[in-house]
């Protein structure tokens, strides 16, 4: 039924509460398992786009290049641990709107499922992470798995 599943990841427990529902899953039905890791500027509440560009340093091409391989190497600990449970799996990581990517990326891999986790409480973490979950909700054209984390 699903032969590929996307999981947006953004390095957090709560976001990986959502990988046991989608291992169950991906085992009976032999599905591969996407890990995606979006890199994008920080979200920053009530700073205009002109506020947001000037106020922030600058970061080089070499810390740039540093977290995208940090975030290769908690993707990739986590396709080992998938792969170890006879999961098919791979991890990408990406860098541009967090949104719009994650859509980009579910269509380019014609994935069948969106999973992702939610705390549903509200507050200032919610801002980041709700407005992920809310945006991928308005724009999704596939299943979408939403998991409340514990």
């Amino acid at each position: 039924m699903y032969t590929t599943i996307l999981v947006p990841l953004d390095g957090s427990t709560l976001a990986e509460s959502v990988l046991p529902h989608v291992e169950e899953l991906a085992k009976l039905f032999g599905s591969t398992v996407i890990l995606v890791h979006v890199m994008e500027l920080s979200h920053l509440v009530g700073v205009t786009k002109g506020e947001l560009y000037d106020s922030l340093p600058q970061m080089t091409p070499a810390e740039v290049n540093n977290q995208m391989n940090e975030a290769r190497r908690y993707l990739d600990a986590l396709v080992e641990r998938m792969k170890g449970e006879d999961i098919k799996a791979r991890g990408i990581v990406e860098y541009g709107p967090v949104v719009a990517t994650i859509m980009r990326v579910a269509r380019q891999y014609e994935v069948e499922l969106i999973a992702m986790a939610s705390h549903g409480r509200g507050g200032l973490t919610d801002v980041y992470y709700g407005s992920v979950a809310g945006g991928v909700l308005q724009r999704i054209d596939r299943p979408l798995l939403i998991v409340r984390a514990q």
